[in-house]
Parts: C-alpha cells; structure tokens; sequence
C-alpha cells in the first residue's frame, strides 16, 4: 500500500506534468518528438470507376520526410502512423455538377493566433496577451474561420458526402489569415479612498477596503483585468479581543453574478410581490451557471478579484428580445433595467448577511439599461456591372458588388451592423470573353539637342546660346495610349489616363552632340614656287603666279571644305612653262677629232613639273631634247670650267617700289690654261645676276562660303555627271550653292579674275533633296471626367479638358504644327447635394429602476439614485419634413447621442445650497468664484464635508473678448515662388496648363522654375482665447499661416578664370612645349559643381606639344673664293680636303672620304712637284677656298634677318674653308662627284654604293687620271641609313572654343628622323610611306545637373482641425542619372 506522501507526491507530480502540457498547448506549440520524421500526404486522385455512379477506388501519394524538409526512407517514419493510401469513393457523373455545389457562408470575427482555443482562461494565456501586447507594434496576425459545406442547389441541404463537390472543384478553404489590431489590455480607474474602519467584536484587527472600476475592457488579446478591490488591517485603536474557541475566526467574500438581460418589467409575482430572475439567459431558454465569470473577494488574504466583462460584449445571433414586439417608433429609444445577484460568502461556504461584505451599499445588484435593437438595414442592391468585362492575361477574375444602406442604427447591446457592400467574382470563364485592350507607354521623337543645360552659373556663354554645339541633352515627351492585339503601335493613336500603363517609364533624356565647326590640323606652307603660268596646258599672257601650299595633317577626320584655304598665289610677270625638261644622266663627252674639242655625249631626259614632280613627256613644250648632245672636251693647254651652278633661291619672292629681288649663278676655274691655250675668263665672268620676283607683293586666296539648301533641280543633272545613289530619306537630286570670293590678304575682297582660275572652288553641287517632314501630333484625348458627385452650395465651377502631343516636329518646308494642343470647357453643373439634418428634442424625464424591482431584491424603496434619460432624435430635411435615417447618416454627419446618464437625488445625499453669483471681474485675464454651503444634515455628515466630492468654491477665468494668434509647429520648407500647384506631372512649354494632360515630361533646369533664392516659409498661427482654447482664426484677423522671407542657398559652382593665352613654344627650334591656364577665383559651395584638380599654385593647366620649325633659322653662306695656293698642311682637321668643287657642291664629307682622295706622293696632285709654267701664268696644286656663314630668320617674302648663331645650334654649321685644287696645264682634270647610289635596305656590308666622275680634260706629258669610280660597303649608320617619324605625346583633348563637353581630338607632333639621331627633312621619310595619325577623337565627358519633375500638387492636409502639428506634403521624381562633374 503506498503512504500518503507518495500518494500526494505522485499525485503532484501528474498535477504538474498535466500543468505543464496545458500550458504547452495554449501557447501554441508542439511536443517535441524523439524522431524528426513524420509523414506527408499528397492530394487524392481521380475515382477510378468502371461507369459513373458505380463504386470505385481512390489513391494518393504517401511519403516520409524530415522535419527540415527533405524526403527521407519510409522505414524512418512510424508505421503505425502511415496514413491511408486508398480509400473507397464514387465516380461522380457529369451531370452530378448540376446538382450540387459549395455553400460558403460568411467569414466570422478575427481572432489572434495567440488566444487559447479553449474557454476557460488560464494563466499561461494572460502572459502571453501581455506580451504580445507588449510586441505589437502596427497589428497582429489572426484567423478567420467560416463553414464549409456540400450541398444541394435546389433546397440547400448537406450532402451526405463532401466527395461529391470535391470531384468537380476543390474544397474551399475554410481558414483564412487576417490582421488585428495590437492588444488592448485592460484599463482601469484610480482606486477609491479607503472605506472607515468597520469594528469586529473578536479576532484580528478591523479592516479597510478601496475598489476601481474597469475603463475599457481588454480586446483583441490584452490582458485580463486585475483585482479592483484591495484590503487592508486598520493601525489605530485598541485590537478586538481574541475570539472563543465555539466561534472561529472567518473571511468573507462578495460573490456577484453576470447582468441579466435589459427588460422593461417584472419577470412575475407571486402573492402580490415581484419575483426576479438573476439568470443572464433570456426566458425560454435554460440556465446555464458560469463559475468563472462569478466575483470573489476574501478578507485577510491577497485580494484576487476578477470582475467578467464578456456580457458587456456579448453576442445574440440568434435571441430575440421582447421588446421587439412592442410597438415603438423607428428613433425612439427605451429604458429598462438589469439584475444580478450579489451574495456574502465565508470562509466555509455558507451565506451570510449582504452586510458583512457590503460596504458603502457597494456593489449594487440592479441599474437602467437602454433596452438593446439590432441594427437594421435595407434590402441589397442589385449587382453591378462585372468589373471585368474582357480577358486578361492573367486570367484573374473581375469582380461585382451591391450595397445596402442603414435604416436604423444600433442601440445598446443589440447587433451591429454587418456589411453594407458585398463582393462578389464574376466572369470566371475568362475564354469567352474578348480579349482586353492592352496599354503601352509610347514616347514622342526626340528634341532639339540643348547645350545651354550643361554650362556652369558663371559661363559668359549664357547669354547667347546659339553657336553652342558639341555635348548635350535631348528630351522627348511620354504618354500613355490603348494598343490593340491586332496591330502595332502607332504614334498616331489617342492618349489615354497614365494610370491606364504599367511598367517602368521610358527614358525621357538622353545625351546628344551637336556638330562643331571641325578643327582643321594643317601643316605649313611651303616655299614659294617659281612663276608659272594659271593653265598649264594652255598658257596664255605674261601673267602668271607664285603658289604656295599647305595640307590636312594625316588623321584629321575633316573635309577638306571646312578648312581654311590650302593655297595660295602671289601673281608675277614673264611667267615660265609649268613643265621642262630636266637631264637626268649624261655620258662621256666623245670628241669628234681626237682626243679634244667639240663633240657629243648621250643624254636622257625626263618631263618635270616646276616643283620636280616627274610627269609624262607629253606634258613638257616643245620637242623632246635629242639623245645626244654637243658637248666640248677641253684640250690640255685651255683653261677648264666648271657647269653652272644651279640658280641661288630668290633673294625676294616679291617686288615693291623699292626693293627687288635677284639670284645668282656661279662656275669656278677647275684648271688654268698652259701655253698657247685658252685663256679663263675674268672673275666677273664667272658669276651671272639676274632679276627675280618680280611680281607685287600681294597675296591672293579663293574662300568659299557654306553650302546653301539642296533645292530640286527641275532640268535635272547632265547625263555625264554621276549620280549619288539615293536614299530612303532624299527626294530626288537637286542643287546647292555657295558663294566663292577672291580674297586680298589684309585687304579683303577683291574681284575674282585677280586669283588664279585653276584652284578656284567650285560654287556648285549636285545633292540630294531632303523630303519634307511634316508635323506629327496625336488626336485629342478624350475629355477629362467631370466629378459625379454633387456640388455643395459656393462650389466653384468644374472644368474638363483634352490634348494632344506632338509627336514629330516639322522640318524641311513641311507642314506646320497646329495651334491649339489643349482644350478646355465647363462640365455640366452638377446637382446640388442634399441638405438633411439631425433634429433634436428635449430631455425626458431621468428614468430609474421600478420601484417593485427595487423592493424584490430588498433595496431601498426611495427612488433615486443613477439612471438613464432619453430625448428623441430626427432626421429632417430642408422643408423639415421627416427623412429616413440613412441620408442622415450620409449627409448630416454623426448622430446625436440619444442617451444620457442622470442621478436623481435622494434624501441621505449630501444637499448643498445653489450657486451664489459669480463675484465681477477686474479686467481680462482675471479669475471669478462662487460659493455655496451645506445644507440641512449634510453639514454633520463626515462624507458630505471632503471638498473633492463636494467642492463648496468654484473658479474660473474671466470671460475675455481678446484673441491671440500662436504659433503651432515649425516652420514649413522656403518655398519658392513660382511653383504651381498645377504642375504635377507635366513639365510643357511656358503657359501650358500643366498637369491637367497626364503627359511627363522632362526638360532643362533652366527652363524650370528655379531651385534657389528668394522665398517665403510658412508657420500655421493657432488662434486661442484667453483661457488658451483654440478658436476660429477669424477671431484674430489672421489667415491661419505666418508668413516670414527666406532664402534658399544656391548652389555655386567652381570659378575658374578664362583660359591664358597660349605661350609660345619654349624651344626656338625643334619640339617643345607650350601652356595655358586658369587660376581658381572662387570655390564650390552649397552642392555648386566641384573643381578640376588643382596644382599647387591652384590652377589647372593645359600643354600642348609644340614643334618651331628649324628652317625659319638657316645657314646663309657666301659664294666660295678663289682657290688660293699656299703650302697647307695636308693631315690638318679645319680643312676639307677634296677635289675642287664649285661653290654651290654638297658639304657632306661622305662624299669625300679623305682615305681616298688624299694627294700622295705619286699622285699627279703632290703639291712637292715642280711644273713648268709659263712666264706669268698662276701657280697650280693644291689651295685653300673660304667662306662666310651667317645664321638669319626668314622673314616674309623671302627677306632674312641676321640673328645670334646659337639660333641655328640645332643645324649643322656648313663649312667655312677647304682644300681646292687647280690642276696644272698637263694634268688630268675630272668633274665632281656624283651623288653615292642608295644603299638598299636593309642595309647589309655585302652590298656597296657607288659613284662616279667623268674626264673633263686629258692628261699629257706622262700624268694620268685619278680614279673615277668609287664604292663603299653599305654599313649601318655609316654609309645606310635608315629613316623613321619620331612622335611627340599626344596632347590633352581639345575641344572647339564652342562647345561644352563632348567629342574633341588629341593631337601629336612628328618629325623625320634617321637612324644616327640626326633630324633630317621630312621627304626622307615621306618618300617612305606616310606616318602614323597625327590626330585621334576623344571624349570630355559632360557636367550633367540634377533633373527634376516640377512639384505634384499639395496633398491632403493631414489634420482638419485642432491645433497638432499639421502637415502637408508634395513630391517630385528626379531622372536616374549619373551625375559627372
């Protein structure tokens, strides 16, 4: 047998786990199980059936997964648990569908998740309603339930099987997720005073008790309501003496029970007295005895006091009251009264005396009541139109509803009032429907590329914004149209409500490029070439020109026509051939008799332009020379020449009144004459003058204009000219112009037939027509909805408009735009809205528990006390005629209250005399009182006397006729002027109504309002009286807004001053440098575009690489001097010893290598011999010749100026003196060297180059010839060089003076180059093949602002009256772009 303790241990320990489960399952959660595994059902299959309404068999898919989710072996799983996998059904017929159907009734009230499914309300379920109250934050989660059910169409009852509704659609769910308000808890009022000491005959001492009442009951899950009664042990007076041991010592507890329903009279009587019914359950119905909503208070322990609150709340669907069968009007409201029981319990569960528990005649067990009525609403509307009316894509459904109004309004407990609009989907079969309009963005052709968006605040060009071109932004308008299935989208079809489109909005801006003038890269002029005549082929006159020339640097993407003249003629007199014939190799000369005197040598020529250009012979005047010629082989006595030198360059290119230019020719004594020779002329004889440029010095260039419209040719084009191949975007060939002038250099425009016809430019051109484009624009929208309400009394008057948009702008002579792209026009006035009223009536009497109810529960017989009042109220309308309740309820706002509380006195309350007069006031702002006293009895009782019951003085501030008008809240945003309230959405042209066409557009800030300045700011002014109550601001003479000047900072971008000129290059000859820059003047501030990066000396600098040409420095060199013999010596370095040269032979010293032509002592040149002259005759050998070598600067014309030699330092300097020879009267006498042949490349030591000389006069007396041909190995920077371009770096991007940002070019230097490191003239490497390009496009990238919408208009105010901080709001969209700076 087991003990008690072990019965009581083990009965506590079920206690607890049976505890611990409970509360487990209220919270919701779930018993962990030892396996994670559990089984997973899927939906059942087709009846299988051999005909329908025959039995048959239905499957389904049963499998183990875990708890995490993935399919596991089944053996994991329990199989005692496995669900069914089959089960019997019916295979449901066809026709079946007609029969039955599901039958869904209303969705009931939300509750929260977190409340116990059971009734009865345990600990653990408080805790968690105050934490979730606690949690909550905006709702909470909750769930609707509803009954699902299968049954019948005709009469409604249930199948006896679901299976049948579930073989034509699926079960209906019959839960459904739903949001609740956060928790209420429970309020409750401050705790009473204490109630007096009540004196006990024996036990412990007297005690005292206080109570509070309950506020608001707890809703949607908040804590229940605590204890409203506290006790405790009263400290003062002598303590009852100990009770005898007959008569123990008991607590006492209040028992109170729910409320009875309302009723109007008795229930019954017997034998004359009244007999009430406590029950809270209507007559009728059985009584049901609830513990949990009973009352309990016990003395001398921990007060745990819960008062039921459920019947205030509680729900009768299904109960009807008595009174509904009265006859009552519709608005009147009637007064009943509610019991309950109210017992004294002890501590041994008996009944005692009410007065030992009562205190203070508290709680009472009866009051008025208003007797409860149903809301009551009229019949349903019919359904509207289905909302869908065509299928989508989506295939959801469309949906109808119908409403019903309010006839008459809840009272009391009765039933509120269900829905008034219902909701219902309609046209499910989406396949016989057609097919829905579809709507689509569509977006206008792009604008007008804009440059003025892009300048910085400070930029000069603001003012004319006309020759900007390169970087800039285009816009374009988008709008909203109806596209239909069967075609495609056109640009003509009709705007329709943006609403109407979805998905994201097109690009409304885009960056764009104007074309700029391009930057024409040119090389430099050439020299002045000879004067030749106009035309070539026919020359006519004595009138010719001097041209020079220039070209496009190689990788200037630029037609030649928007450059700048390329040449450029300066006329002259006795102009020669533009073609001759040039020898290009001369034999031996073979005297006819012996071996000297007259003879001929074998020629070849070629036909050459008068720069040197071969061309064929054919072009050359005249014959061709003959292939020999006369020559003439000097004899051994006669003196020996050399060829005449080429002519000098002109010392002039041009003649003026006083100056004139000349060139000269020289040939110089190879050998003197021996006896009985012939003698050498003088020197005067050796050197020819003559006069050059003789033209004026007036320069002469052909300018042409720009190309004019391509107009249509009507005679069309000569048969011979090529036609351009057509395009989509031409109408036919036609003609442009342009104007092409003679321009004097300096003097401006001169008659045309002073410039040369041949480079004339030509004035006019075949072209294609472009067609004329004729402006796009959509048709009208339809007209904007007038408002279908009605309008109030002072409404202003509604308009409605329509646009259209141009969607292509003309161009090309084509159609011009209309006028008018918006209409506007009055709607029809509206119907006046309904004026109806409540109307109010008097006070009834205050109404109190029947006196018989009063005496059936044993209450005192006098009747005073709380009750109710009731006056009645009406709706009326504008004649007072009676109208019914719900176009009250729609027009003349809430409802009047049609119940009051009252008290009617009784002869124990506490009588006070009335009000004495308020004492006058002194002036505003003062305070008034007035007394009254005690009456009667009232003046002994002790209750009566507590002031805050019974206040016998009043005060209260003067009334006063002053306002003031306060300040509420802060101040709004500065608000700048000019912003519209209508410019929502629409960003149109200046004067366009906006926001009234639903078309977005976007465009330059600068054609906004602006974002900065000077504004104003707005405050709301509270008008209050003197006691601080807010009032009308009328009151005050105010408009309700203090209005103070503000400023919007604007943003100031970086101010960097104007560009510097450039410098000139820092090398005098050769590459360099040059630089320009701009010094910061002022900083970015407020958000203004930032500064480049700045040096240390804040600036930004700019460099370009730079090239002086050497050749506008030169070596200008004398003609040589005579050949002076003197005894030289011959290993000396100043000297160059070569063979006697003229003075106009090469100085290169390759051309003479001194290993080869250096006298020995056998040759016939050794200076140690002695000839035999003739008496007089000049000595002969070995001599030296001198020169002078100036550095000038060419000027123009041709003039030179003599400037410091370091000036030339990056040239060679020529040679001053060298060796000469004159070779004696029987020596040999040869001509000069030709030049070396070309070593082929690459250049390689087996190959050599070679030269030659020819036999001017025949040795005698022994002498011979030196050797007159000479090579050389073909050696690498030796003898073979190679020619390369050097490149300099490329410059910064360069932009024209024009434009902004966008596209520019990057240009580079070059120069010739050969493989030694020596500069050399760039034919060198021009006859090689052309160089690289010397110019690339770049990018600078374009400084973009913000682009904004204009303002949405102003929202709704966010308060309507009252003083808190009230708020409006608007918005604005801003295009996603990449800011650049």
């Amino acid at each position: 047998m087991k003990t008690p303790g072990c019965a009581f241990g083990m009965h506590h320990t079920w206690t607890l786990l049976l505890f611990l489960n409970v509360a487990l399952v209220g919270m919701g959660t779930e018993v962990l199980r030892q396996l994670p595994y559990s089984w997973k059902t899927g939906m059942w299959g087709v009846c299988v059936a051999e005909t329908c309404g025959s039995a048959g068999v239905q499957s389904r898919a049963v499998w183990c997964v875990h708890s995490e989710g993935w399919t596991t072996h089944p053996s994991n799983c329990v199989p005692s648990e496995r669900p069914s996998e089959r089960r019997a059904c019916v295979r449901v017929c066809e026709w079946h569908r007609t029969l039955f159907e599901w039958h869904l009734s209303s969705w009931g009230t939300c509750s929260p998740i977190s409340t116990s499914s059971s009734s009865s309300s345990s600990s653990s379920s408080s805790v968690l309603s105050s934490v979730a109250a606690g949690e909550c934050v905006t709702a909470q989660r909750g769930v609707q339930r509803r009954h699902v059910t299968c049954s019948r169409r005709t009469d409604g009852e249930a199948a006896s099987d679901e299976r049948v509704c579930e073989a034509f659609s699926p079960r209906p769910s019959d839960e459904q997720a739903c949001l609740l308000p956060c928790p209420i808890n429970c309020v409750l009022s401050a705790f009473s005073h204490w109630s007096p000491c009540r004196s006990q005959s024996c036990g412990s001492a007297p005690l005292q008790h206080r109570t509070r009442q309950v506020l608001a009951a707890p809703l949607y899950g908040g804590a229940e309501c605590p204890s409203l009664t506290q006790t405790r042990r009263c400290h003062h007076g002598d303590s009852p003496p100990p009770c005898p041991a007959s008569q123990p010592e008991h607590s006492y507890s209040l028992w109170a029970g729910p409320w009875s329903e309302c009723r109007v009279r008795a229930v019954g009587t017997t034998n004359g007295r009244t007999r009430v019914d406590f029950s809270m359950e209507p007559l009728g119905r059985p009584k049901v005895k609830r513990s949990d909503e009973a009352v309990f208070v016990r003395r001398h322990t921990e007060s745990i006091f819960r008062l039921s609150h459920h019947h205030h709340h509680h729900q009768h669907p299904h109960s009807h009251h008595p009174h509904h069968a009265l006859p009552a009007e519709p608005y009147d409201t009637h007064i009943g009264y509610q019991t309950r029981q109210v017992r004294c319990i002890r501590s041994d569960g008996k009944n005692v005396m009410l007065s030992l528990c009562d205190h203070d005649n508290a709680p009472v067990n009866f009051r008025t009541c208003v007797m409860p009525r149903d809301c009551e609403v009229s019949d349903w509307s019919e359904w509207s139109p289905c909302s869908k009316t065509c299928r989508t894509v989506d295939q959801s459904p469309g949906y109808r509803t119908r409403k019903r109004h309010v006839k008459g309004l809840q009272i009391g407990e009765g039933k509120e009032c269900p829905a008034l609009e219902e909701k219902e989907a309609c046209n499910l079969i989406g396949d016989l429907l057609p097919v829905c309009p579809s709507y689509q963005w569509l977006v206008t052709d792009w604008g007008r590329c804009e440059s003025l968006p892009l300048l910085g605040q400070q930029d000069h060009r603001h003012g004319n914004a006309s020759f900007l071109c390169g970087g800039g932004l285009q816009t374009r308008e988008v709008y909203c149209a109806r596209v239909g299935h069967s075609t495609s989208p056109s640009h003509k079809l009709r705007p329709v409500r943006r609403d109407l489109c979805s998905g994201p909005l097109p690009s409304l801006v885009q960056n764009c490029s104007t074309p700029c003038p391009e930057l024409c890269l040119l090389s430099h002029w050439t020299d002045w070439g000879p004067c030749v005549h106009d035309e070539c082929n026919e020359p006519q006159g004595r009138r010719g020109f001097h041209v020079r020339r220039r070209s496009v640097l190689r990788g200037s993407a630029v037609a030649v026509e928007s450059c700048p003249h390329l040449t450029e003629a300066m006329p002259c007199d006795e102009p020669t051939s533009c073609f001759s014939w040039r020898v290009t190799s001369q034999a031996p000369c073979s005297p006819q008799d012996g071996l000297c005197g007259p003879g001929t040598q074998k020629q070849e020529v070629e036909c050459v332009t008068a720069s040197g250009e071969a061309v064929p012979n054919d072009r050359c005047p005249g014959d061709q020379p003959p292939t020999d010629s006369p020559c003439e082989l000097a004899c051994a006595s006669n003196c020996v020449l050399s060829n005449w030198s080429p002519w000098s360059q002109c010392s002039l290119s041009c003649s003026g009144k006083h100056s004139e230019g000349k060139q000269h020719r020289t040939r110089s004594v190879l050998a003197l004459p021996g006896e009985g020779g012939a003698a050498c002329p003088n020197a005067s004889a050796l050197q020819q003058w003559r006069p050059c440029g003789s033209g004026p010095c007036v320069q002469l260039h052909w300018t042409a204009g720009p190309w004019g419209p391509c107009t249509p040719d009507p005679l069309g084009w000569p048969l011979n000219t090529s036609e351009p191949e057509l395009t989509n975007a031409t109408c036919g060939l036609g003609t442009q112009m342009r104007e092409v002038t003679c321009v004097k250099a300096n003097n401006g425009v001169v008659t045309p037939k002073r410039c040369p016809v041949s480079s004339r430019p030509l004035s006019e051109r075949m072209c294609e027509v472009p067609c004329p484009v004729s402006c796009v624009v959509t048709p009208f929208s339809e007209w904007s909805p007038c408002p279908d309400t009605c309008s109030s009394e002072n409404a202003t008057v509604v308009t409605q408009s329509r646009h259209r948009i141009i969607i292509q702008r003309p161009a090309n002579g084509g159609q011009d735009c209309p006028d008018t792209l918006y209409e506007e026009r009055e709607c029809e006035p509206a119907p006046a809205c309904p004026l109806y009223r409540w109307q109010t009536y008097h006070w009834h009497k205050c109404i109190l528990v029947p006196d018989s109810v009063r005496q059936a529960v044993g209450a005192s017989t006098e009747s005073c006390g709380q009750g109710l009042e009731t006056r009645a109220v009406t709706c009326v309308g504008v004649d007072e005629a009676p109208a019914e309740l719900w176009l009250c309820l729609r027009w003349g706002g809430a409802m009047p209250a049609p119940v009051r509380g009252c008290r009617m006195a009784c002869k124990d309350d506490c009588t006070l005399s009335s009000w004495s007069n308020f004492t006058p006031c002194q002036g505003c702002g003062d305070w008034r009182s007035r007394t009254r006293t005690l009456t009667g009895r009232s003046k002994k009782r002790v209750h009566c006397q507590q002031s805050s019951l019974y206040p016998l003085l009043e005060r209260e501030p003067c009334p006063c006729s002053e306002f003031l008008a306060q300040p509420q809240g802060s101040w709004s945003p500065c608000l700048l002027p000019g912003t519209s309230e209508l410019a929502s959405w629409h960003l149109g042209l200046p004067g366009a109504q906006q926001g009234l066409d639903g078309v977005l557009r976007w465009r330059p800030p600068q054609l906004e309002v602006k974002e900065c300045g000077q504004g104003r700011r707005y405050r709301a002014l509270a008008c209050l009286d003197h006691r601080g109550r807010l009032v009308g601001p009328t009151l005050c003479a105010s408009s309700g807004l203090e209005v103070e000047e503000c400023h919007v900072a604007c943003p100031l971008d970086c101010r960097l001053s104007e560009w510097s000129p450039w410098s000139s290059c820092n090398a005098s000859c050769g590459w360099g440098v040059k630089v320009r820059a701009q010094w910061l003047k002022e900083k970015a501030f407020n958000g203004g575009r930032p500064c480049p990066k700045l040096d240390l000396r804040n600036q930004v600098s700019e460099v370009l690489p730079c090239y002086s040409e050497c050749d506008q420095y030169s070596w200008e060199v004398e003609p040589w001097s005579d050949c002076h013999m003197n005894l030289l010596d011959t290993n000396s370095s100043s000297l160059d010893r070569t063979n006697p040269t003229s003075p106009t032979s090469s100085n290169d010293t390759t051309d003479a290598p001194s290993t080869a032509l250096a006298p020995t002592a056998s040759s016939p040149y050794d200076v140690t011999a002695t000839p035999t002259w003739p008496q007089g005759a000049l000595s002969c050998g070995d001599g030296v010749q001198s020169r002078k070598a100036r550095c000038i600067r060419r000027g123009s014309h041709g003039r030179g100026q003599h400037v410091h030699e370091s000036m030339c330092g990056q040239l060679e300097q020529p040679i001053t003196s060298r060796t000469c020879q004159l070779s004696c009267p029987t020596h040999c006498v040869t001509s000069q060297w030709s030049q070396w042949s070309t070593c082929p490349m690459p250049c390689q030591p087996s190959v050599h180059r070679w030269r030659q000389r020819q036999v001017l006069r025949h040795p005698q007396g022994g002498h011979t010839c030196p050797e007159l041909n000479q090579t050389q190995a073909c050696l690498f920077n030796s003898t073979c060089f190679s020619y390369s371009y050097s490149y300099s770096a490329w410059s910064s991007c360069q932009l024209s003076e024009n434009a902004v940002c966008g596209r520019g070019i990057r240009t580079r230097l070059h120069r010739c180059v050969r493989s030694d490191g020596r500069l050399v003239e760039m034919d060198e490497c021009t006859e090689r093949g052309p160089s690289e390009e010397l110019v690339t496009s770049c990018e600078v990238s374009c400084p973009v602002n913000c682009l904004l919408s204009a303002w949405s208009p102003w929202s709704e105010c966010s308060h309507t009256c009252g003083n808190q901080s009230i708020k409006k709001y608007r918005e604005r969209e801003r295009d996603k772009r990449k800011i650049s700076t």
